[in-house]
């Protein structure tokens, strides 16, 4: 399966299925917010990382692919499987690189000035995820 920006998606994407793109992210923090009153922030911290609205997204990306193959005439439900599997995957290896971004910051940023911290964190999380997405391939 290629990856590529569709711009198109906004204009299918109907208002409901964004309220419950909210919904999720706002249930998964404030789960959080009751984890870090209850164990701690640094407990917390593991769930905040926890990409927010992915369980809405894919089960929105698979409909949408099935949707999608039901009008040319096709089932769809292995196209809605695999296009959700895909987002899943860019999910876990993005929270990978979200890990080296957050070891970055943790090690240089009392050495470094932030303005340079941030930017060569944020430079590295892009190279160590499209260098994962590219390294998926071959495992």
């Amino acid at each position: 399966m290629s990856i590529e920006i569709n711009l198109d998606s906004f204009k299918t994407t109907k208002p409901h299925e964004y309220a419950i793109r909210f919904l999720f992210g706002g249930l998964v923090t404030a789960t959080t917010g009751l984890i870090a009153k209850k164990f701690g922030p640094t407990v917390a911290g593991l769930f905040l990382a926890f990409p927010a609205i992915f369980p809405a997204s894919a089960t929105l990306i698979a409909k949408h692919e099935k949707e999608r193959k039901q009008k040319a005439g096709y089932d769809g439900t292995r196209r809605g499987r695999a296009a959700a599997a895909a987002d899943a995957t860019g999910t876990s290896l993005g929270c990978l690189a979200l890990l080296v971004f957050a070891l970055i910051v943790w090690r240089i940023l009392t050495t470094w000035s932030p303005w340079l911290v941030l930017p060569v964190a944020a430079i590295t999380w892009a190279g160590t995820a499209i260098l994962l997405w590219h390294l998926r391939r071959k495992f």
